[in-house]
């Protein structure tokens, strides 16, 4: 009725800011980044640089961490649509609108099977932390030659029944206070780390190490020396990706003064009243936009981030040599104090527990939509109930929610099951997401936005690192492929041992 009779309604002035009631923050972005980003991978640092040696190791984490940094810079600018200022809610709809074609569906692709591998990959991960725990007690009891060898299939149903519950926070604007409980963990393993690794180093450890890290045949072979370089150069390259959830982190983002972001608007009188926090002047003026909170959270992130990598990859490789374990908290490099890597191992699993929700929470949202944009009217797909939760308070309750996710948790937790070497193929999932989500969408939809010439010399040089890094995923996919190859050899469904 109002458009009919000429009144300007809010969302004639703001797209969709005010009606989806983001509550996100920078802070809140830089603690879903850090969790996203510092994984349990970290404590394996010092096996990648021990691969690589004391030159090329801590110079691919700088570097790494240097265009991590700024094609996020630049994928946080191409969150809004150029022309009408909508703000885009998955990393899909930024690549259809900058790029077009068939970009978007390619982008779909490389997203969600990551995201989904992920996810895959966290559960049997926390599950060798915990089983990494019963075995700490069994070394400290029966000395370390026992092999205390542990199944790892209860612990991944026990993971899988935790992810059931918190699947069913609704949305990243809720999701905050887990994040920040996992960027707590995250800082508490990687301290105990390097902690142990200086009381290593420090209590005389003579660990061999080179300037080129592990030696031919001494070592390793030739070719093992060839294969797990790239394995390592491709893991610490995948190490800082977070562009798979970066659009939808930046989505959840609300601006403190005002809820207009891109434009200076005058209201009409009639609107003032519904505007209760607008002060005359009538003309509003914005606050920095969600793209520049959210650079700020990216810069936070990767710095503490590299700050922890370069951390624990030195001080681990200082400590174990050439000889580093793949974890050497889950690999037992540590034996004593078993109390404190039964701590370290505890902050593992609360830490990917909520990791596990930053990634799976695109994927909840992407079909959500998708089910409710094409049975509108469906009483399952819409329909919900509010309930009152003790010490939670209001809980919006929908039954399509709690069967759909359910049923996710539970593929992934039976997948990861039938699948206990998938380390393998998620860093070949990780080879093609890399290049293309963290590299070269960013990098072309800014040229496309900026109108950059063709072989004029900043087309030039950003085309040259988008090549650059190809070359990489492409090394490092191939070190994949061996290992997975190499675990095929004595696969065996269903017989996860730590």
């Amino acid at each position: 009725m109002e458009l009919e009779t000429g009144k300007p309604t809010i969302a004639s002035y703001d797209d969709d800011d005010v009606r989806s009631k983001r509550t996100g923050t920078w802070v809140s972005a830089s603690a879903h980044i850090i969790t996203a980003v510092i994984g349990s991978g970290v404590l394996s640092l010092s096996w990648r640089i021990a691969q690589l040696g004391w030159i090329a190791g801590p110079i691919a984490l700088v570097v790494f961490s240097v265009i991590t940094w700024f094609t996020s810079n630049l994928l946080a600018d191409c969150c809004r649509d150029p022309v009408s200022g909508t703000r885009f809610n998955c990393y899909m709809d930024a690549v259809k609108s900058n790029l077009g074609g068939i970009n978007n569906k390619f982008c779909g692709i490389a997203q969600y099977v990551n995201l989904v591998g992920v996810t895959i990959g966290y559960s049997i991960t926390s599950a060798i932390s915990m089983a990494a725990i019963k075995r700490s007690g069994c070394f400290h009891k029966e000395g370390h030659a026992v092999g205390c060898h542990v199944k790892n299939n209860m612990f991944i149903i026990i993971f899988g029944i935790i992810e059931i519950t918190l699947s069913q926070i609704p949305n990243f604007h809720e999701l905050s206070w887990l994040s920040v409980v996992a960027v707590v963990m995250s800082f508490a393993y990687s301290c105990i780390g390097v902690g142990l690794s200086i009381a290593r180093v420090v209590g005389g450890s003579r660990s061999r190490t080179s300037l080129t890290g592990t030696t031919i045949r001494v070592d390793v072979t030739d070719w093992e020396k060839v294969w797990n370089a790239f394995e390592a150069l491709g893991d610490i390259a995948f190490a800082y990706g977070f562009s798979n959830v970066l659009v939808e982190i930046q989505a959840s983002l609300l601006e403190e003064k005002s809820s207009i972001y891109s434009k200076r608007i005058s209201l009409p009188p009639y609107t003032q009243p519904m505007w209760d926090f607008v002060k005359k002047p009538t003309t509003l003026e914005s606050s920095p936009p969600e793209y520049e909170s959210m650079k700020k959270a990216t810069s936070i992130g990767i710095s503490v981030t590299t700050m922890f990598y370069v951390s624990c990859g030195v001080l681990g490789y200082a400590a174990f040599g050439n000889t580093a374990p793949g974890n050497f908290l889950t690999g037992f490099g540590f034996y004593e104090p078993y109390w404190l890597i039964d701590i370290a191992n505890l902050c593992i699993i609360i830490h990917l527990v909520g990791a596990y929700q930053v990634f799976c929470q695109p994927i909840f949202k992407q079909v959500e939509d998708w089910c409710l944009n094409r049975l509108p009217n469906n009483n399952f797909i819409k329909g919900s109930r509010p309930i009152k939760l003790p010490l939670f308070g209001d809980y919006t309750f929908s039954t399509f929610r709690l069967v759909w996710r359910t049923a996710y948790v539970i593929t992934t937790t039976v997948v990861a099951m039938l699948i206990p070497f998938f380390n393998g193929i998620l860093g070949l999932l990780g080879a093609a997401s890399f290049w293309l989500l963290t590299v070269y969408f960013p990098i072309q939809m800014h040229i496309s936005r900026e109108n950059i010439r063709p072989f004029y010399w900043k087309w030039i040089w950003l085309n040259v690192l988008v090549m650059a890094c190809l070359i990489i995923s492409v090394l490092a996919a191939a070190g994949s492929i061996a290992v997975i190859a190499k675990d095929l050899q004595t696969y065996k469904p269903l017989t996860s041992v730590s």
